[in-house]
């Protein structure tokens, strides 16, 4: 391994022998004769060998002569810390793709990024410190930003951390490579990704199929956002919806879990990694206070969990445990259960009670136990605290539930007892939040597995268009949705088309986006005079030439939002979601990617909050669940039938007891520019 440089490679140097590497170490600068007590030779073409990796930490320029010369000499890799490429604006791009050039079949790391850390091999090419210790095997993180890297790299958590990668630039190394490398090295244990952008989603799931037949949980901390395309702009969810749902449900759809902020990207994998994949979401809660009890009771609404109810038999047991009857009696045995104080530091009594409500039993089998314990600080006199940790253990081990401990304040579970309670065989999290997200994602996990590659959206191409609302209902009509009998005629010619329908009917004025805003809808009409004169108002607020006669949809019990678009380079996005004129305040929607199965969409029907409304709410009847599937499906079939298509939006889909009918609806398409 070789390092080129001033004091940032001098520092690489001091960062590997800190790790005890025992491999070949050679420095390179033209005027020291030594970086940190390794020799310096002047030239990448006097080292003494072919190196495997280099850190190259030189101005950009000299950066990609260095590349050039040891791509030349068949280097294994090199990690290229200057910045000033493609961030940097067109001459840092015409710079970036020299070095891509220069680097060949070589890979080169960054440019623009803090390094790479192997605690496995005790190789470090960072030029700064960092705090991982030597390991045999722990997780893996990956990620895009330099200072967050060097963040992880500082972390004290006992969770063992095997590599840690910062790809800056990501010229040649992406996050799909890092991924699938992790993924195939048996001393990784989970994976932790920190994501701006994906390159290739055909390779990142490809990647996460892997790590789940592996038995390796993946987690990713996604930040940032594109920006949304003008030819969509017209659109309800284009200002509700984007990439970042496209992300989320690719993310669920592969099995990846999704964070929010770096601290919780490293609780989750600390539990991912102790717990492994639960069977359940079924939590006992034990803590020396109700109102701990009180807040994991609150925190668990928001999370997944299951706090199962203890059954009387198992409430007899417990109280048992406790010992003394009088003062047991006085105990509210519950789940969350605050086992109170009159057995704090009686050992036998902490662990038959605890042992009581962590076994396995008719009423519950609980699939993690929960304990909630607050250490004194450094100075204090602790002694009476250890037992109940000791005692958590050996009831977690006994009963064959997965015990994690966890602090209300972080500052409350001190390293000592995060080691102590590690080689108890529990997991340690400096916070009940922090925990109980943990075993929230570990439950999750365990029964999920990757569900196969998403649709491939591909690029668009040529001018985009928006389909007026006939056209459009045209389209997916033979795509086998339903939509109303309609006749799009002059506005003298309403009536007769209304008759020929059969009324009720409904009237709409052409050329509009937003009809109901701009006044452009009439509904009900019943007879021919009425068409008449609403077709005359609305025909005002569009275009004035034509009309939109069609059939009226009554007895809905529900308006919903469909979508379908393009999320480059995600893939194609389904939304669903309650709609009609409050779209956008509701924003009541779950989001899914493509392709989809009946039953996924009808559990993303289940999600929402108007879900009671489609299943039969008070009294009244619910809609054919079936129909709306159905229609949801014809609807994404657009996808992959219609070339060109950027965007359906339908809004409203009517459900009604009897079917599904779309009476609204945009199509974006794109293609060749109609007057060339």
């Amino acid at each position: 391994m070789a390092v080129v440089g001033g004091a940032p490679a001098a520092l690489a140097v001091e960062q590997c022998r800190r790790l005890g590497f025992d491999g070949d170490l050679w420095a390179v600068h033209p005027n020291r004769d030594d970086l940190a007590g390794v020799p310096c030779v002047p030239t990448v073409d006097e080292l003494p060998g072919v190196p495997d990796a280099v850190l190259v930490a030189v101005n950009r320029q000299a950066t990609v002569d260095v590349v050039g010369r040891l791509a030349a000499m068949g280097a294994g890799a090199a990690v290229c810390y200057a910045s000033g490429f493609a961030e940097a604006g067109p001459e840092g791009r015409a710079l970036q793709r020299a070095l891509d050039e220069a680097a060949g079949p070589m890979p080169v790391v960054g440019p623009n990024c803090y390094g790479t850390v192997s605690a496995v091999a005790g190789a470090a090419l960072w030029p700064d410190q960092q705090g991982l210790r030597r390991v045999e095997r722990g997780v893996g993180l990956v990620t895009q930003s330099g200072n967050i890297g060097l963040d992880l790299s500082l972390q004290t958590r006992p969770m063992p951390v095997a590599h840690l990668l910062t790809l800056g630039n990501q010229s040649d190394v992406g996050i799909e490579e890092c991924l699938e490398a992790l993924v195939a090295d048996p001393t990784v244990t989970a994976v932790g990704l920190h994501v701006e952008a994906l390159h290739d989603v055909e390779r990142f799931a490809t990647a996460c199929a892997a790590a789940s037949q592996a038995g390796k949980p993946v987690v990713a901390l996604k930040t940032g956002s594109s920006a949304r395309g003008a030819e969509i702009a017209a659109s309800h969810t284009s200002s509700m919806v984007g990439s970042d749902a496209a992300y989320e449900a690719l993310f669920e759809r592969l099995a990846v879990r999704r964070v929010r902020a770096v601290p919780e990207l490293l609780d989750v994998l600390h539990v991912l990694v102790g717990l492994g994949g639960l069977a359940g979401d079924r939590l006992v809660s034990l803590s020396c206070s109700g109102g701990e009890a009180s807040i994991v009771a609150d925190r668990c609404d928001g999370l997944a969990l299951d706090l199962p109810a203890f059954g009387p038999e198992r409430v007899t047991r417990i109280r048992t445990a406790l010992g003394d009857p009088d003062k047991a009696a006085l105990v509210s045995v519950s789940n969350p259960f605050d086992y109170h104080t009159f057995i704090w530091d009686d050992r036998e009594r902490l662990t038959a009670t605890f042992s009581a409500s962590l076994a396995p039993g008719d009423d519950i089998g609980p699939d993690a136990g929960l304990l909630v314990l607050d250490f004194p600080g450094d100075g204090l006199d602790d002694r009476s605290w250890w037992p109940t940790l000791e005692a958590f253990a050996e009831a977690s081990v006994g009963t064959g539930t997965p015990g994690v401990v966890a602090a209300s304040m972080a500052e409350n579970l001190p390293p000592r007892v995060e080691a102590a309670a590690v080689g108890l065989g529990l997991v340690p999290v400096r916070g009940i939040d922090e925990a109980l997200g943990g075993i929230a994602a570990a439950a999750w996990w365990g029964r999920r597995v990757a569900r196969g590659r998403p649709c491939p959206a591909g690029p668009v191409t040529g001018t985009t268009r928006l389909l007026d609302e006939a056209a459009a209902k045209d389209l997916l009509a033979d795509l086998g949705v339903p939509v109303p009998g309609r006749a799009l005629v002059p506005v003298d010619g309403a009536a007769v088309a209304a008759e020929g329908i059969g009324f009720p009917v409904v009237v709409k004025a052409t050329g509009l986006v937003h009809k109901t805003e701009a006044g452009g809808v009439a509904l009900g009409l019943a007879d021919r005079d009425a068409v008449d004169a609403a077709a005359r108002s609305v025909a005002a607020a569009g275009d004035g030439g034509h009309v939109l006669v069609e059939s009226q949809v009554e007895g809905a019990v529900a308006e919903l939002l469909v979508t379908v678009r393009r999320e480059d380079p995600v893939a194609w996005l389904l939304t669903v979601g309650a709609g009609g004129t409050l779209v956008e305040l509701l924003r009541d929607t779950a989001c899914l990617l493509l392709p989809v199965t009946d039953e996924e969409v009808a559990e993303a029907l289940r999600r929402l909050a108007a879900w009671p409304l489609l299943a039969g709410h008070r009294g009244h009847p619910g809609a054919d669940v079936d129909a709306v599937v159905a229609a949801v499906q014809a609807i994404a079939g657009a996808a992959t039938a219609v070339p060109g298509l950027v965007e359906v939006e339908v809004n409203p889909l009517l459900a009604t007891p009897r079917g599904a009918t779309v009476v609204d609806a945009l199509v974006t398409v794109a293609g060749p520019d109609e007057t060339e």
